[in-house]
């Protein structure tokens, strides 16, 4: 085996650390096998220290938990998915019906700044801005003696939701593993060692929450009890019951007021249980003691091994659906925290497998069928007052959590997320009404755990009203990737109502008379112009957003065969909608009047909702706009916040510009501090802005994804955005395509597409888009032409842009490919290889 001079470098400091070789220490794993260059784990030589980034997560969609793996003071963060400040509530401010259209005239007469004040009066809430997504503690094991150690080493193995320390004392290894069980709701740690009676700590509790009650049972349970926080005028309302029991293989067990005492075990298992009072957005009438010791009880019946087994099986049931394969080298030997700092020039093509993986780890890992969304952190939260609040922040952030979900096969972590939209459907309504005297329901910037659709945060960024329609959008991908006519039944109320909000709040411009939002905000962002204030009427993003929504009502009543006379009110104002415009610079333009700074570097690149996540932008459909979004990106430049990179990954692949995508991928995977003026990534692999977002992590996923397979431009491309440093071999499978499509196999060897399996769920025409001729091992192949027959792909037409006289065009030179159509039926797979 070949080393570079880095890895020798590493097995030296190893050597003379510990005087063991570089691959003994990574065995010492307690008999574990030693960690290989393509396992899919994220492991390190050191501890985590106090360092809240360094730890490794580890949740089941209803519990999360961040595993420290100190040796001395082990550390367990704890949430719960529910455990959040306040309680039911709404933040509407009603005063804004009355000055609506004084705010409309200020703004259509260019007094933005004017507009923004008064918006700021009637039109943020004068209540709460959203609650608090919280934590529940910090469960400690003390273990005297431990601080002089040798042979480190921690892992989190993704490919089974295991965390795992060891570590050696003297003669004796200790070795701790952690999970966040699927089947059971606990988290579950076990403690074991080299030597019989080896194993010795104190466990205690800590909390920054100022009403809890610690107590340790007559059983020796640690427990914790207690109600979040009052925050902005809200009542705080979520009781929680936390429960720790402790069964040990020999040895004994006592305790303190506060702690657990465990000495002389040869085994240690724990078992945490947390629960709340919380039933839903409206209701908090459950009994959190009764669950807490429900779950509990359950689980301290099985054995370690019973419920490892269980979780393993029930977490590869999601994760082996997907596999990714882009080689590996000698780049991949080192810790993950070095592997971090070398990717940029190093040619480590499984770091980025390992990344994409990661994300649908976390996926899993913070949404489950049932519980919460995943927030602005996931599951994950160690500050009373987080960044952001950890809230759900509509006018990207949340969106792109989900972005991963259809296409990465992981389409059940999706149902949280459409939940909590079929939720705001109801409580949005009463804001549409209230506010903006519009039928319908609609929703703002950010919303919370009790589903809160006020305005909030100031006008500058809350004024923002199309949190429903993009929201909404998701609830329509589900079923083009599913094609289920009864999901689509149940959710059709919910894209008419949001469509039927637009139909009474658009108004017409006065001048080009175009059907346009006002007031309206290109997310967080301002032109100069406007004198600083963001505030507008028919900024480009809105326009596509409207587009959208209009277009899945449309489309989902025809399947449907409902609500003809509102197809036509539909159609009929699509048709007025502001088309995009290209500015003077060759832009797309963010705002409707030609303000773009060439120079503008913000993060926020909203007006490009239509190259992605929508398909309104197309290298072969609309080849103007195309080339409009292409200059656009290249003006904002490529460093930002980690999340606004993550979107970049995905807007890159969708311009079939593979090796851009990846400067992007390694702009991200760059060690937070080393862009200036931009964000980048955690040790433990964490997105960060900073500080943490986990949008990040799955903006990037999405777009590996995107890199290697779309099918929202009227075909299932393959390889369309595959760069240099892929090029020369790999393999995917278990994506997921529009129209009930699964990929079961992508295999490339220098750049060329060997081999492709597509398995047919619900039948309809497959048409394929691919760099390379291929042939069909049985079935008839036929070269594609017109559109697309399968209703799934069939993709409205973008109006035509409004193009700036000064605006200078190259309509992109594209890569040649070839396009196939097959006639398939349910349940068929069907086999391409090269010509």
């Amino acid at each position: 085996m070949k080393f570079t001079q880095r890895s020798i470098r590493h097995s030296v400091t190893i050597l003379l650390a510990s005087a063991m070789s570089f691959n003994s220490v990574i065995a010492q794993n307690a008999g574990s096998t030693p960690q290989k260059p393509g396992d899919l784990k994220l492991w390190y030589n050191k501890p985590s220290g106090k360092k809240w980034e360094n730890a490794l997560p580890i949740g089941n969609g209803r519990l999360g938990a961040m595993v420290y793996g100190n040796a001395d003071t082990e550390t367990i963060q704890l949430n719960e998915h529910t455990l959040w400040s306040g309680g039911p509530n709404r933040n509407d401010n009603p005063r804004a019906l009355d000055s609506l259209s004084i705010i409309r005239k200020l703004i259509f007469d260019g007094r933005q700044k004017e507009a923004e004040r008064l918006a700021n009066e009637v039109i943020v809430s004068k209540k709460s801005h959203g609650q608090m997504f919280e934590p529940a503690g910090e469960l400690h094991l003390a273990f005297a003696g431990h601080d002089n150690y040798t042979n480190y080493y921690r892992e989190l193995d993704i490919e089974r939701a295991v965390s795992k320390t060891s570590y050696t004392v003297g003669d004796i290894t200790y070795t701790r593993e952690a999970l966040a069980s699927f089947p059971d709701r606990v988290i579950v740690i076990h403690l074991t060692a080299s030597k019989p009676k080896s194993i010795s700590f104190t466990a205690f509790y800590s909390t920054p929450q100022p009403k809890v009650e610690v107590k340790i049972s007559q059983a020796k349970q640690l427990t914790f009890a207690g109600t979040t926080i009052d925050h902005e005028g809200v009542k705080g309302m979520v009781r929680y019951k936390g429960i720790a029991e402790f069964k040990t293989d020999g040895g004994s067990l006592s305790a303190t007021d506060t702690s657990i005492i465990v000495k002389d075990a040869n085994a240690v298992t724990i078992y945490i249980s947390i629960a709340t009072n919380f039933n839903n957005y409206h209701d908090v009438s459950g009994d959190e003691n009764e669950r807490a010791v429900s779950y509990l009880n359950k689980a301290t019946l099985k054995t370690f091994s019973t419920i490892l087994k269980a979780h393993v099986a029930a977490y590869q049931k999601y994760f082996n659906r997907v596999t990714l394969n882009l080689g590996t080298t000698e780049a991949a030997l080192p810790p993950t925290d070095e592997r971090l700092k070398d990717f940029s020039s190093a040619n480590d093509p499984q770091f980025v497998a390992l990344y994409f993986q990661f994300g649908r780890y976390l996926l899993i890992s913070s949404s489950q069928p049932g519980g919460q969304p995943a927030n602005l952190q996931g599951i994950w939260n160690n500050k009373l007052y987080p960044a952001w609040d950890s809230k759900y922040t509509i006018n990207i952030n949340a969106e792109m959590n989900y972005w991963p979900a259809e296409k990465t096969n992981l389409a059940e972590m999706h149902e949280p997320f459409l939940q909590m939209v079929k939720e705001l459907a109801v409580t949005g309504q009463q804001t549409a009404k209230d506010m903006y005297g519009a039928r319908g329901w609609m929703a703002h910037h950010n919303t919370d755990i009790w589903r809160a659709t006020g305005a909030v945060d100031g006008a500058f960024w809350g004024i923002w009203n199309q949190g429903g329609g993009w929201t909404s959008q998701h609830l329509w991908e589900h079923y083009l990737y599913n094609g289920d006519k009864a999901y689509l039944q149940s959710i059709y109320p919910i894209l008419k109502s949001v469509a039927t909000f637009y139909v009474d709040f658009l108004v017409e411009h006065p001048t080009s008379h175009w059907l346009v939002i006002n007031p309206d905000m290109s997310p967080e962002n301002a032109p100069r112009a406007h004198q600083g204030s963001s505030l507008d009427a028919g900024t480009t993003m809105s326009n596509q957003i409207v587009f959208d929504v209009f277009n899945s009502a449309i489309k989902a009543a025809e399947i449907l065969h409902k609500d003809a006379a509102l197809v036509d009110t539909l159609k009929q104002m699509r048709a007025r909608l502001s088309p995009m415009h290209i500015g003077q610079y060759a832009q797309l333009q963010e705002w409707l009047d030609d303000i773009d700074n060439p120079k503008d570097n913000h993060r926020h690149i909203s007006h490009l909702y239509g190259l992605f996540p929508s398909n309104q932008i197309s290298a072969y459909r609309t080849p103007q706009l195309f080339c409009a979004a292409r200059n656009t990106l290249i003006q904002r430049g490529d460093v930002s916040t980690g999340w606004s990179m993550g979107w970049k990954v995905n807007w890159w692949a969708r311009m079939l510009d593979g090796n851009h995508a990846y400067k992007l991928i390694q702009n991200q995977l760059t060690p937070l501090g080393v862009n200036k003026d931009g964000g980048g990534t955690y040790n433990n692999l964490f997105d960060a802005h900073p500080p943490f977002q986990i949008d990040g992590n799955f903006g990037c996923t999405s777009g590996i994804a995107e890199m290697l397979m779309q099918s929202a431009d009227g075909a299932v491309h393959l390889l369309p955005a595959l760069p240099d440093a892929w090029q020369q071999k790999g393999s995917i499978s278990g994506l997921r395509a529009r129209g009930g499509f699964e990929i079961m196999q992508i295999e490339w060897k220098e750049g060329i597409l060997t081999k492709a399996i597509v398995k047919s769920n619900i039948g309809g025409n497959l048409r394929l888009r691919v760099p390379n001729e291929l042939v069909l091992i049985s079935g008839i192949l036929k070269t594609a032409t017109g559109e697309n027959p399968n209703p799934f792909y069939q993709v409205t037409a973008t109006p035509d842009p409004v193009i700036s006289s000064k605006a200078e065009i190259t309509v992109p030179d594209l890569k040649k490919t070839f396009l196939y159509d097959i006639v398939t039926t349910p349940g068929k797979k069907y086999t391409l290889v090269v010509r």
